[in-house]
């Protein structure tokens, strides 16, 4: 059985839909966001599709392809499959789908994930953002189904996380502070954090676990719905997490992935996904190393399973081998 790596631990810190757009700040709610930390991390404009790869001396940056080769708008259920995976899910269902799995998606993340892997080679897993119990009872009634994310975890044995954990700080909420929590679902006794208090609880909490997942939702809403404005403050926002993310980071021992499923919030002109290239981050622990060995979603499981001393499940012979 395969042994995990000691010493080592990587979180993916998931935005969804975000891509990687043009430089109109009439379109592009990245160009006017004041987003300190993550330019002091990548430079200026790393945010633009043109801008191609960036390293700098912490951190690279990869525009990552989400289509993988398949017409149409990228969508939530294949792309997180196909992080999840490092399969091309997309092809093997036959479609871009979303936002969640259907059964041909669900029978792919059934063949084993990130989660399934860690956890068979003796590791803790966790999916840290938490669900409030409305959820898990629509999820036991039959009136909600599981995304992509969840069914991966739930599948591999991994408990979801609710509002028990939220307050004992084991977990984060996907608006990061918990005020969401406090203010639409009636939780008045969870904790409030500032953001960049929220981003050291991320990363502490990371560091207890070999693998752990971060979902944070609300870029993909807000790309649905929200206006230019509305989405220039979220992502100053998020800068605002990740400041105190990388912060309170140990980059000797672990590998942060920030990355998406598919772009929409960087094209504001319109309230779809787009085709844009997704940008993936990679903080700490050999990052240009694995930078070099991504080019779509596919490529973010093998990261994983190298950091992790993981063996890729589809690769020939017994045991499969290390992808990179």
């Amino acid at each position: 059985m395969t042994k995990l790596a000691k010493n080592t631990f990587v979180l993916i810190f998931f935005l969804d839909g975000v891509g990687l757009g043009g430089a109109d700040p009439e379109e592009n709610p990245f160009v006017s966001a004041a987003l300190p930390h993550l330019t002091q991390l990548l430079g200026e404009a790393w945010y633009t599709a043109g801008r191609g790869p960036v390293t700098a001396a912490r951190a690279s940056l990869v525009p990552t392809d989400a289509n993988l080769g398949m017409d149409g708008r990228p969508q939530s259920a294949t792309g997180q499959a196909a992080i999840l995976t490092g399969r091309n899910v997309p092809h093997l269902v036959g479609e871009h789908y979303g936002p969640k799995p259907n059964p041909a998606v669900a029978g792919v993340i059934g063949g084993g994930t990130l989660f399934h892997e860690v956890v068979a080679a003796g590791g803790s897993a966790a999916l840290i953002t938490p669900y409030p119990d409305r959820y898990f009872e629509a999820v036991a009634s039959g009136r909600r189904l599981l995304s992509s994310v969840p069914l991966s975890a739930v599948g591999a044995g991994v408990t979801l996380m609710g509002a028990d954990d939220l307050r004992a700080g084991r977990a984060v909420s996907p608006d990061f502070t918990g005020a969401g929590w406090r203010h639409h679902l009636g939780y008045d006794d969870v904790p409030l954090l500032s953001l960049p208090e929220a981003g050291r609880q991320i990363a502490a909490i990371a560091a207890s676990y070999d693998f752990s997942f971060f979902e944070h939702w609300p870029t993909d809403q807000i790309g649905h719905r929200g206006t230019l404005a509305e989405a220039t403050a979220h992502l100053e926002a998020i800068d605002g997490a990740v400041g105190g993310l990388l912060e309170a980071w140990d980059d000797s021992r672990g590998l942060l992935i920030i990355t998406s499923d598919h772009g929409n919030l960087e094209e504001k002109s319109h309230r779809q996904h787009t085709r844009n290239p997704v940008p993936t981050i990679l903080v700490g622990r050999d990052h240009a190393r694995y930078a070099a060995n991504i080019h779509d979603l596919t490529d973010i499981a093998g990261v994983v399973r190298d950091c992790l001393a993981l063996t890729d499940p589809d690769a020939p012979g017994d045991n499969g081998r290390p992808i990179i």
